[in-house]
């Protein structure tokens, strides 16, 4: 009897043990958010850490459904998901921040550029002894140069968009010193 019974629970054992099956849903549910995420441009700029563990969880996940312990994949399956997820999200969020940041910079490059070209007026007006051929080609190449970040920022390229703005921002300051250095000179 005791052997019957000991053979029962057994059976019973490798029965339930034997005949759990892999969480499939959930595992490809979990393969797909972690594509997503690694195919979103923003996501891999901005949420690149979150991506990373959702990466991270997608590899325990394979290795525990290997090992057939489906309750553990399952987890990570979720954590992948929740973590692919979270880098979209973080995606979603940067790149506005980055949006705004631009369009913030491009607004008072606009502004940089008039006051650069009045100071480019006044200096002439004065008579201070500057080459002007050369500043004025310099300030319309910034012009044409702010035109282009302007066009990256329409056409979402947020990075060239600003590395650009600073490089005018930059030209223009430049042109200002020499235009003050010239009023000082001067005097």
């Amino acid at each position: 009897m005791k052997f019957k019974l000991i053979l029962l629970c057994c059976f019973l054992f490798v029965l339930v043990t034997g005949c759990a099956k892999p969480p499939l849903a959930e595992m490809d549910s979990a393969r797909e958010a972690v594509f997503r995420a690694e195919n979103d441009s923003n996501a891999v700029l901005y949420g690149s850490g979150s991506l990373l563990r959702a990466q991270d969880a997608l590899r325990r996940m394979q290795a525990e459904a290997d090992a057939k312990r489906y309750d553990a994949a399952r987890t990570h399956a979720s954590e992948a998901i929740a973590a692919a997820e979270r880098a979209v999200a973080e995606g979603r969020t940067g790149a506005s921040r980055q949006r705004e940041e631009v369009a913030s910079l491009l607004s008072s490059l606009k502004i940089e550029l008039d006051e650069t070209n009045k100071n480019l007026s006044g200096a002439r007006y004065s008579g201070l002894a500057l080459d002007y051929d050369i500043l004025e080609r310099d300030l319309r190449n910034a012009y044409i140069r702010a035109d282009i970040a302007e066009a990256d920022f329409a056409g979402g390229k947020y990075q060239e968009s600003i590395d650009r703005a600073r490089s005018v921002r930059s030209d223009l300051g430049e042109i200002n010193r020499r235009i003050s250095n010239a009023v000082t000179r001067r005097k």
